[in-house]
């Protein structure tokens, strides 16, 4: 009698165990989007401050590759363009002799000009006078244009190199690894006096604050979910124990598949499933891996 009890309560126990095992609607595993950080610079890494589990901020400077070739050029070419600009001609150096030359002239004018109202002086030379002023200021234009002329041409001549100087500040700019999102080092790549080029993968890193669960489900189970509706996510706490999460629907694949290996749907004879991610709040318990499911 006593081991017919036991049968019973086994085989009860069984039942109850086979029922809260496909009490969920549908399983996945957690993920994240996870970004490659790559070095934009050719030289030695110097400095990588980083480890794996880390925290960084956006915006965090973490190191810096090799950049004494790139200052070594920008120095050469910042002296390129000196010494170019040096040529410039002094304008107003090289007219001032023409200058004083037109204001002598310019009293001449005047006092023949007066010589002529007195009558002391013709008009022939009050007309030279005049001429000759004329004659300086002419001079002083041409002399402009032409070292005007000289100036432009030079100051051209700075352009590629100002140029170059742009390029290689921006190059420089790059040789410092700036993380560019907020998030966790999953994997570290690169360490330092190991030689980078652009594109080179130096660490990987996510926003695990927020994590996806990725689960599949049923054609059956499409009418029963839409974009942005909430739904409880469970994660393994222990044996038979969860943790109870809320999730929000962010995706809905528009193409079945064949049901993937590891997973497990609701109705398990089914061969093609419906890709979701549900996007869940991470309260530090949740793992890039994990398997979850999830109650409509």
């Amino acid at each position: 009698m006593n081991k017919t009890i036991v049968l019973i309560l086994s085989a009860l126990l069984f039942l109850t165990c086979s029922n809260n095992k496909n009490n969920f609607d549908a399983s996945g595993t957690f993920e994240t989007i996870e970004t490659i950080i790559s070095a934009e610079a050719t030289g030695k890494i110097k400095q990588l401050d980083i480890i794996e589990g880390e925290v960084l901020k956006e915006g965090q400077e973490v190191g810096y590759i090799d950049t004494i070739q790139l200052y070594l050029k920008k120095k050469q070419l910042d002296m390129q363009i000196s010494t170019t600009l040096s040529q410039l001609p002094d304008i107003s150096t090289q007219i001032a002799s023409l200058e004083v030359q037109l204001k002598t002239a310019e009293k001449e004018q005047q006092r023949f000009d007066n010589l002529v109202k007195g009558g002391a002086a013709t008009q022939k030379q009050l007309d030279d006078a005049i001429s000759q002023v004329n004659v300086y200021k002419k001079q002083i234009d041409a002399q402009k244009s032409a070292l005007q002329i000289t100036s432009t041409y030079f100051r051209h001549q700075t352009n590629p190199p100002q140029v170059e100087i742009e390029q290689t500040k921006d190059q420089l700019l790059k040789c410092h690894i700036i993380n560019p999102l907020h998030g966790t080092i999953l994997t570290k790549y690169s360490q330092v006096d190991e030689y980078a080029t652009p594109g080179k993968p130096l660490y990987k890193i996510a926003d695990i604050s927020t994590i996806i669960l990725r689960a599949y489900i049923t054609g059956d189970q499409l009418s029963q979910i839409k974009l942005n509706q909430s739904v409880k996510v469970y994660a393994d706490k222990g044996k038979e124990n969860y943790n109870e999460y809320t999730g929000i629907i962010t995706w809905i694949s528009d193409k079945a598949e064949f049901t993937p290996k590891t997973i497990q749907t609701k109705d398990e004879r089914a061969d093609l499933v419906y890709a979701v991610k549900i996007t869940v709040k991470n309260d530090g318990f949740l793992k890039i891996g994990m398997y979850g499911e999830i109650k409509f």
